[in-house]
């Protein structure tokens, strides 16, 4: 009897151990694997120079005249991460005035007069640095700017001082080539009709520029 009781025990142990080793191997099945592969990411940095030169070009809108092309060379020099000094000059040539178009009078300007031809002293200033990414795998250093400065404008036969101020952003396309869009405003007096008045002078720019 003894024997018969203690078989029964063996098969019943051998049942049980069958079973949790089941549970156990579907446990297993479920398990998992926290091991994620990583992308590589490669980043557009500055060059090691401090140096950036390059040319622009975009749109003019002369106070009272006709919106004219511009184009332009631009030189800066980065003296701390945010911080940096720019040098423009640039040129456009003006189109009729509102009074021309409206009364066809006489040209009010000879073409030489209408020549728009400036340079500019500045500082700049990264306001908002970041990284801007393309696709899965490429990220871009870029950054938002404000920049303002002092410099001259010859047009209509005379040479005006003249304060410029504006915001841009730029975007490091490599190591070496950035993207540049601008948007300034240059405001200077001019006296077109025997009485000075201060003219703003608006511009939007695209430029490339390389550091070295």
């Amino acid at each position: 009897m003894e024997t018969r009781f203690l078989r029964i025990f063996l098969a019943l142990a051998l049942a049980l151990g069958s079973l949790n080793a089941g549970a156990q191997v579907n446990q297993s099945d479920q398990v998992i694997d926290p091991d994620v592969e990583r992308r590589e990411v490669k980043r557009a940095d500055l060059d090691t120079e401090n140096f950036e030169i390059g040319l622009y070009a975009g749109l003019l809108s002369i106070e009272d005249f006709e919106v004219g092309a511009v184009i332009g060379l631009k030189g800066a020099y980065h003296i701390t991460e945010d911080l940096f000094t720019e040098l423009n000059i640039g040129y456009s040539k003006a189109g009729k005035t509102s009074f021309e178009k409206l009364t066809g009078s006489p040209p009010l300007l000879s073409s030489s007069d209408r020549n728009y031809i400036y340079w500019n002293v500045n500082l700049g200033y990264n306001i908002l640095p970041g990284e801007a990414f393309w696709g899965e795998g490429k990220v871009f250093n870029n950054a938002l700017y404000i920049i303002g400065g002092l410099g001259s404008t010859h047009f209509a036969g005379d040479n005006s001082f003249t304060v410029n101020y504006g915001l841009g952003y730029r975007l490091l396309i490599n190591d070496s080539f950035a993207l540049h869009l601008d948007f300034r405003d240059h405001m200077f007096d001019l006296d077109l009709t025997g009485e000075d008045k201060l003219t703003h002078n608006l511009e939007g720019t695209v430029g490339l520029t390389w550091f070295f």
